[in-house]
């Protein structure tokens, strides 16, 4: 029976650094992941990628560090190439790369588009299609959405409409790879108290979302804690592993869907 525990376990985050990536690593270097690879993106991430690292190793696991625009898929090659041959072969797969635009239709240019698809689109698909290629048998793949996939919300066209292809190519991989037994996931937070939230809102949106949801009131903050998602990550990338092809939607650190 294949093992489904994190114990001596390979992990790639990409966007790993900071934020939920950042605390994705450091929860699974001590539940006894063996290595993590932590990749960030620009240089303005290089200090927080070395705190995860830091963090990692001292919790006893091995971690390096990979910076890359993951925006081509060359690009994504070239990070699965360097990680693998500095940790070895990776049994998980966590993408939490995305990026947010609050704008009204009528008012995003292409340019805005463009790297709206790119970075949250083009950059998922390239990421389930390597770990697909590289990975372990029994592997598990988890993407980070967004639960406005779950929302009726102007604004967010561009952000959740770049999302939103991830729920098939989630399902389109569980299909696929599902016969070597690695399964695929998304988790789709709700606003979640970190600095990727709050550039895109204003002091009125923030303070509606603070108080949206059913259990806002037992967040730290109102909205989703960081804190609560990791778990649930933690979950899906090794006892629950039956969950497969499945986009599960959290508020409040509660699932929704």
């Amino acid at each position: 029976m294949a093992d489904h525990s994190i114990q001596g376990k390979t992990v790639l985050i990409a966007g790993g650094a900071k934020n939920l990536g950042g605390l994705i690593a450091r929860d699974l270097a001590a539940h006894g992941a063996r290595a993590i690879a932590i990749h960030y993106n620009s240089d303005a991430a290089r200090a927080d990628a070395e705190a995860t690292v830091a963090a990692v190793q001292k919790a006893g696991a091995q971690a390096a560090a990979f910076q890359g625009d993951l925006r081509s898929a060359a690009a994504m090659t070239r990070l699965y190439d360097e990680a693998q041959a500095a940790l070895g072969q990776f049994d998980i797969a966590i993408n939490t790369v995305g990026k947010v635009l609050k704008k009204p239709i009528a008012e995003v240019t292409e340019a805005e588009y463009d790297e709206m698809s790119d970075v949250n689109a083009k950059t998922a698909f390239f990421f389930l299609q390597e770990a697909g290629r590289r990975l372990r048998d029994n592997g598990k793949i988890c993407t980070l959405v967004t639960s406005l996939l779950g929302a009726f919300t102007p604004c967010y066209a561009a952000y959740a409409g770049t999302k939103a292809p991830v729920e098939h190519y989630t399902r389109a991989a569980a299909k696929e790879f599902g016969a070597r037994g690695i399964s695929v996931t998304a988790v789709g937070p709700g606003p979640m108290d970190t600095p990727f939230f709050y550039p895109a809102e204003g002091a009125d949106a923030v303070a509606y979302h603070k108080t949206a949801a059913a259990l806002s009131a037992f967040s730290r903050t109102g909205l989703t804690d960081i804190e609560d998602v990791a778990p649930f990550i933690r979950f899906l990338v090794s006892e629950g592993w039956w969950i497969t092809g499945q986009t599960l939607l959290i508020n409040g650190g509660y699932t929704t869907r």
